[in-house]
């Protein structure tokens, strides 16, 4: 019978099921959607299966995942990569924004913090348009705090961000046992995938710079433009949750 599969219903990332035993112990697995269903596989749900190494597995796969197809976060670190000039001030600055969305995503999910999604995903955009306007005015050569004290302004947005980052724990539910591993393996997770655009954004500027002679920085006031707009449309398109939260 531990070979058969359950089949839900359920549009949203996935679930996290739990099976309670008759001998008192329980187990969890979380299990991802596919389509609009989630095939559960009781397999999974053995006592002790759903626990330990393999639940945090998959909340770092669900972190990683998350990060990566997350094109309005991705966007966000794009823009303080424009924006910061030097290893050392970009390093201070991704941090500072990692401590933040880690902060707010803990605060939330421990329910110290609790925000409607509609309003947190239109602020989220609205962050974007204002970076975007800051590269733009810094090019310029107009310096604004966003400039000299770039860490702050990723910090305070990235607590903005970590709320964001909680809507996808929170669709799937969490048991209280699984809080502090899925918090800390989400996170692990979305750092990993934060870490990887980075680098890749890195290497690929350095190397278009030495073999096509291109350098990003001449291409600043219309890449900001185009990160702008497209936050923009964002912004428009989620402010209706706005009104109906």
């Amino acid at each position: 019978m531990f070979d058969d599969v359950i089949t839900l219903p359920w549009d949203l990332a996935g679930v996290v099921a739990i099976a309670r035993w008759s001998d008192g112990t329980d187990a969890s697995a979380y299990f991802r959607g596919k389509g609009n269903t989630v095939p559960v596989q009781l397999g999974d749900l053995l006592a002790g299966a759903g626990s330990g190494f393999r639940l945090a597995e998959r909340y770092f796969a669900l972190g990683t995942e998350h990060i990566l197809l997350g094109i309005d976060h991705l966007l966000f670190v794009l823009g303080l990569l424009l924006l910061v000039r030097g290893a050392g001030p970009l390093v201070k600055t991704i941090t500072a924004f990692t401590i933040a969305h880690s902060i707010s995503l803990a605060a939330a999910v421990m329910g110290v913090v609790t925000l409607d999604r509609g309003p947190v995903e239109a602020a989220i955009a609205l962050s974007i348009v204002l970076l975007a306007r800051e590269i733009v005015v810094g090019y310029s050569g107009h310096t604004h705090l966003v400039h000299r004290r770039p860490w702050l302004v990723a910090f305070v947005f990235g607590l903005l961000h970590g709320l964001g980052f909680a809507g996808a724990l929170g669709e799937i539910g969490l048991r209280s046992a699984d809080v502090p591993l899925a918090l800390l393996t989400f996170n692990l997770g979305v750092e990993a995938g934060q870490l990887a655009f980075v680098v890749l954004l890195v290497l690929l500027n350095r190397m278009a710079g030495e073999t096509l002679r291109f350098r990003v920085p001449r291409f600043e006031p219309a890449l900001g433009y185009a990160l702008g707009g497209l936050a923009m449309l964002w912004l428009f398109d989620r402010l209706p949750a706005v009104w109906g939260a």
